[in-house]
């Protein structure tokens, strides 16, 4: 059976790993960096949603000019 790691050497490679996952960054500014990431993705969803809706008005009015 493995020895356990000690604390403070679990502690070291649990920061190490926290630092490298943030890419250097603190985490407030991870979080802002994920809040304008999120708001892009919303305003990209709704140009889609309105790019979506005028392809399904111009359908509709192809369909109804077809049945007369």
């Amino acid at each position: 059976m493995e020895n356990p790691m000690p604390e403070n050497d679990l502690e070291a490679k649990t920061d190490t790993m926290l630092e490298a996952a943030l890419g250097g960054l603190t985490p407030h500014q991870l979080l802002i960096q994920a809040s304008l990431a999120e708001a892009a993705n919303v305003a990209e969803r709704e140009a889609a949603k309105a790019k979506n809706r005028e392809r399904a008005l111009k359908l509709l009015e192809a369909i109804e000019k077809s049945q007369g």
